[in-house]
């Protein structure tokens, strides 16, 4: 129960930055639109994949630890923490991009193909949902090794699979939230 009351927070909290979100796109829409012609859309969509095949991964993991197959759920574990990996890296190059460029938040911003002065405003909200996502994939990559590691100690059978299939709602949570960023914010322009 204390696993569902913290997921449906997490929900609340990005719940509440897509309100935001969606309150300044409705008060500055030539800006969203044009400023999200700047994040690399390759990128996002190759993220986009990365995380739907984690979440497929980390459901197999779930059932082959539901299925006494602790060392086919721990290579599956591994798969998923992977693609964590490399969601992390292919974001770190993206944020190198744009730090690069000058496309930063607030005060911080110093792109001169913008002049708008609500640009700004966009590439705030970017870094502070996406690096907050990130944030999350972090943690949740954190949690995949600690049942990782778990699994391949033999700890999870048909009896006892809790903590990967909470790690597994936790991710799959992730990945979800991630599903409504791609389109929201590259996909507008």
């Amino acid at each position: 129960m204390k696993a569902l009351l913290f997921l449906a927070t997490e929900i609340l909290l990005f719940g509440g930055l897509f309100v935001i979100y969606i309150m300044f796109r409705g008060l500055y829409p030539e800006v969203f639109h044009e400023a999200s012609r700047y994040l690399n859309r390759p990128m996002g969509a190759l993220n986009t994949v990365v995380l739907i095949c984690s979440s497929f991964t980390m459901a197999m993991a779930v059932s082959r630890a539901q299925h006494n197959e602790s060392k086919k759920a721990a290579v599956l574990l591994l798969i998923t923490f992977l693609f964590g990996l490399t969601f992390m890296v292919v974001k770190y190059f993206e944020y190198t991009h744009k730090i690069h460029e000058g496309l930063l938040p607030g005060i911080h911003f110093s792109f001169a193909e913008m002049a708008h002065p609500k640009a700004p405003l966009f590439f705030s909200l970017y870094f502070m949902m996406t690096g907050l996502h990130g944030l999350h994939v972090l943690v949740g990559m954190g949690l995949i090794f600690w049942v990782l590691v778990r699994a391949v100690k033999g700890e999870f059978s048909s009896e006892y699979f809790t903590p990967v299939e909470l790690t597994g709602l936790y991710w799959h949570l992730v990945d979800l939230i991630w599903i409504y960023l791609f389109p929201l914010l590259y996909l507008i322009g």
